[in-house]
């Protein structure tokens, strides 16, 4: 009889077609339904809990290891293979990028947790703090947030590392690239005036991406430090067959997605000016 009762109150008895519809509905006022794992919580409550905790670890670490990879990249693939900095770095770099990072995360977790006991093994927050906005508990989310965030910007750091350097090295040869070097320009005007930002498309594209997927968490890693995220709440919702939820965290993914393209697009134009759009 429960079960008969709350199929009838998520309206699982009617064909899917009807279901589809009614989904269609509610989508259009906003309302992504109820979680059937957290009755009589809705989605929407449950993703607005658990985009904070994704959006701040997810994007601070992302925008970290975007600025770093992209800038020392730079200065690796103008410098040449035989520089003393690509020698160290490119290794070092192809060794992080191969690492799964949930492996690394694993490996972090021995190193600072159970070795040197510096850093609490999970968690966004010590449990039974006081949740308010003092400095106190701000500086207890970050050591929290230490140990998942380093896994995501030694792993991307590597990418964004050799990407920017493999598009410098590629523009080096382009033929303004030449004419500036026959000008006389100095080589550190030449990279930062002219390479680096012909380069930094890629770079930024693959970031708004990357951004974008923030939204839909980091399933694994906020897995293996149970941090209260969205890729948290994924998994949890995965595991209890919870499915109005993980159709409300896709569709959150895919308007991310899409917002991010959009932007992307407005950009564009002011990093490159041989970009424009026209009407018609």
């Amino acid at each position: 009889e429960l079960v008969e009762e709350y199929r009838k109150l998520f309206g699982l008895d009617q064909p899917v077609l009807t279901q589809y519809l009614y989904y269609l509905r509610e989508l259009i006022r906003g309302n992504l339904g109820y979680s059937i794992a957290n009755f009589p919580a809705t989605v929407t409550e449950l993703l607005m809990r658990s985009l904070p905790w994704t959006i701040g670890l997810l994007s601070v670490a992302t925008v970290i290891s975007w600025l770093v990879g992209t800038f020392i990249g730079a200065i690796s693939g103008w410098g040449g293979k035989e520089s003393k900095i690509s020698k160290v770095l490119v290794p070092l770099a192809l060794g992080l990028y191969t690492i799964p990072y949930y492996i690394l995360a694993i490996i972090l977790i021995f190193l600072f947790v159970y070795v040197w006991g510096i850093f609490p093994i999970s968690g966004g927050y010590t449990p039974g703090f006081p949740i308010k906005f003092s400095l106190p508990f701000v500086l207890d989310v970050i050591k929290h947030s230490i140990l998942p965030a380093l896994s995501i910007i030694l792993i991307s750091l590597g990418w964004w590392f050799l990407s920017m350097r493999s598009m410098i090295v590629l523009l080096q040869g382009e033929d303004y690239i030449l004419l500036a070097q026959a000008k006389g320009l100095s080589d550190r005007r030449i990279l930062w005036r002219y390479a680096f930002r012909n380069a930094l498309l890629p770079q930024v594209s693959g970031l708004a991406i990357s951004l974008a997927h923030i939204v839909g968490g980091s399933i694994i890693l906020e897995k293996i430090f149970a941090y209260p995220g969205v890729g948290w709440l994924l998994y949890n919702s995965i595991t209890e067959l919870d499915f109005p939820t993980i159709q409300g965290g896709v569709l959150v993914v895919i308007i991310a997605l899409t917002a991010a393209n959009f932007i992307l697009d407005l950009i564009y134009p002011l990093i490159d000016p041989r970009i424009k759009y026209k009407r018609g």
